[in-house]
């Protein structure tokens, strides 16, 4: 007779059974600072509709495209902590200003319960023992 799985116990039910080892409210948004936040159509289209633009229009102001790649990208800009972060990145609060409808990547992120950027911040500010080095927020 074969076994029936018990509730709770696919991968996915697993993984958000098990605590967070991050974060995100304490982290600069380091993230929101990666070369290429990939978008899809889809975002592209769930962006379009949150600025009442086209998708021409909403693609071609807020995406760059990579051609070695043949895929769209957020634009960034200049921040104040990192050298640059995506356009949608409140510099101040460093929260994304457009949460309801960013993209999947940004959705999806982390796809595990560590992030290994925010226990690379906080390792690297423990051996600058300089609590600055890297601004953790609250």
């Amino acid at each position: 007779m074969p076994k029936t799985e018990k509730k709770g116990s696919s991968p996915e039910e697993k993984k958000r059974s098990l605590p967070v080892l991050y974060d995100c409210s304490k982290c600069p948004a380091y993230c929101c600072t990666y070369d290429w936040i990939l978008v899809t159509r889809r975002d592209i289209e769930r962006l379009a509709k949150r600025f009442s633009l086209s998708y021409e229009a909403t693609e071609k102001k807020y995406t760059k495209y990579i051609k070695a790649y043949g895929k769209n990208v957020l634009r960034h800009r200049k921040d104040h902590i990192f050298k640059s972060a995506c356009q949608f990145l409140d510099p101040i609060e460093r929260r994304c200003t457009i949460y309801e409808h960013r993209p999947g990547v940004c959705r999806e992120y982390p796809t595990t319960r560590r992030c290994g950027y925010f226990e690379f911040l906080k390792w690297e500010r423990d051996q600058q023992d300089d609590p600055t080095f890297i601004p953790f927020q609250g």
